[in-house]
């Protein structure tokens, strides 16, 4: 199912033995276009530190009560490597994130998160969990990790705030279309499935769906998403209802109308 990034802020997140805080972002992997870490405000237990948390680390969802179960104590969180979320996260950061709650790195696999599309896939404790030729080996596992470390210190994460990207410009081939009003994220994955687009700004319109595979480039410093879309293309999309569960039918009614392939299709 797909929930709407605006819906998920404030969410709570419940560690083992007790509530961290509450949601107020999240980074997304432009590339991938799929949320990497949520953005945390542990409130007065933590002195309103903001901290990342993987959705490597979280359960089954309590959609009812807007709570997000993850698999780490409160004192995890607490020793856990300090990184300003003000700021871009370097890879070097992810690194020592990803190093220290022991999770392997999600760049480099075939799938969005390593060699699969699900990010719990990823803990250690998960039975089909892969671990690397040099598990046997402690020290030379710990060799290994710093060496692949220092190979991707440097790297680019291309991480993004979906709250910084709200309101973007939204350019078609032949002109403006809108503004991005809000994401929709795929509970399972994380995967960022659709942009929500008001177009009102440009005509008397409604708001539509456009798949981040449809996007050409993101101009971060003139804040707009250039599409491989028309506007007529665009005025005559199925419209987006945000009251509305959006189902698989009205997905590939999406994907016909621009005619193009299902993401759906292409994992598979």
């Amino acid at each position: 199912m797909l929930r709407s990034m605006n819906d998920l802020e404030n969410y709570s997140i419940h560690a083992t033995d007790g509530t961290i805080g509450h949601v107020t972002d999240f980074y997304f992997d432009d590339e991938r276009w799929v949320i990497r870490y949520l953005v945390v405000d542990t409130g007065t237990w933590l002195s309103s530190r903001k901290v990342l948390i993987s959705p490597i680390a979280i359960g089954n969802p309590n959609w009812t009560e807007k709570i997000l179960p993850v698999s780490i104590t409160q004192e995890q969180v607490k020793n856990s490597p300090d990184i300003d979320t003000e700021k871009p996260v370097s890879r070097q950061h992810e690194i020592q994130y990803l190093g220290y709650y022991g999770y392997p790195f999600y760049w480099g696999g075939a799938g969005i998160w390593g060699g699969g599309i699900y990010p719990n896939m990823m803990m250690p404790s998960y039975a089909g969990f892969v671990s690397t030729p040099h598990a046997e080996h402690p020290e030379a596992e710990e060799a290994h990790a710093r060496a692949d470390a220092a190979q991707h210190e440097d790297d680019d994460p291309h991480l993004r705030s979906c709250k910084a990207v709200m309101d973007y410009h939204i350019q078609a081939v032949d002109g403006d279309i809108g503004h991005v009003q809000g994401l929709l994220v795929d509970e399972e994955t994380w995967a960022i499935r659709y942009l929500i687009v008001n177009t009102s700004n440009w005509w008397l319109g409604h708001l539509v769906l456009i798949a981040p595979q449809w996007i050409q480039k993101v101009s971060w410093s003139d804040t707009t998403v250039s599409v491989d879309l028309t506007r007529q293309a665009v005025k005559d999309a199925p419209a987006y209802d945000s009251a509305a569960k959006l189902n698989r039918e009205q997905e590939v009614n999406i994907f016909k109308h621009y005619g193009h392939p299902g993401y759906w299709e292409d994992e598979a």
